[in-house]
């Protein structure tokens, strides 16, 4: 590995029960993300991204076994990114193959993962972009759909996001892999839901909700600026909380519905999502 002589790393590990791999690999469940504020990065252009991001990651591996096989533009650019999270401070750990498929997803490793401290802020320190819209996501369920959202959020110029709800959260691996790493260069918080509703009061969000009975034309609303778009969980949709909130005059909250003009009932959310924050597009360049 002669393009990797100039890097520190600690010495091969080849067992796949090792310690730090084991520990690792647990990474991928929830729960502990949530004890360690840790995750699991898979692929060289998300790991790309959150460096980009100033984002900590604190350890890097990658599969030693295979380095020579990569051509070698490859290696060099594999050589890049060990080497950038190695000036920000991640120790560098080289793998055999077999302790690596233990921590690495699939074929959709591309011979690195790295460990990040990621998980989104609490509402109390959200610091959204200003003049621009963001998306309220309650109790999303799908990494992919939530992922997915991350790369609308970022593509249409949002600014953020707030996750509430029981539902998947910002920092699952398989969220940042569908997000393409956007989702470390758009501001996100998580918090519940009557925290979420809360935090729109305060700041006076005109908030426009999709649901499959809503009453306004999904381009007839008000989408620009400081709006707010607020998407659903793909089984059960928005929850009363918002309507009631509503009611009782504490939010502006309008509802609105695509067509949906062959069988389905809705939208997958993801591309309600879509569909939505490019008409906010459109309307804040009209």
């Amino acid at each position: 590995m002669p393009q990797l002589q100039s890097i520190s790393t600690s010495e091969t590990i080849t067992s796949p029960s090792n310690p730090r791999v084991r520990t690792t690999s647990k990474l991928r469940d929830a729960m502990t993300r949530r004890q360690t504020g840790l995750t699991l990065i898979d692929g060289q252009r998300e790991i790309h991204r959150c460096l980009a991001a100033q984002k900590e990651i604190t350890e890097v591996f990658f599969d030693a076994d295979s380095f020579s096989s990569l051509t070698s533009a490859q290696q060099t650019n594999l050589t890049s990114i060990i080497t950038q999270a190695a000036v920000q401070g991640a120790a560098v750990t080289p793998l055999s193959s077999r302790p690596f498929s233990k921590i690495a997803f699939g074929n959709r490793n591309e011979g690195i993962v790295a460990v990040a401290r990621f998980r989104a802020e609490s509402l109390a320190d959200f610091k959204p972009r200003p003049n621009s819209p963001i998306f309220l996501l309650e109790g999303i369920e799908k990494p992919g759909n939530l992922g997915a959202i991350f790369r609308t959020a970022d593509a249409a110029g949002f600014g953020g996001v707030i996750i509430c709800g029981q539902g998947t959260d910002a920092s699952n691996p398989a969220v940042i892999r569908a997000s393409l790493g956007t989702v470390f260069h758009v501001p996100v918080a998580c918090d519940t839901s009557v925290a979420a509703i809360q935090w729109c009061e305060h700041h006076q969000q005109n908030i426009v909700a999709a649901t499959p009975v809503g009453t306004t034309d999904w381009h007839a609303a008000e989408m620009s600026k400081q709006s707010a778009i607020l998407l659903g969980s793909e089984a059960h949709g928005i929850s009363a909380l918002w309507f009631d909130a509503a009611k009782n005059k504490k939010i502006v909250l309008e509802t609105v519905a695509l067509p949906m003009l062959g069988l389905a009932d809705s939208l997958n959310v993801s591309a309600t999502a879509a569909v939505l924050a490019y008409e906010s597009v459109r309307q804040q360049n009209a």
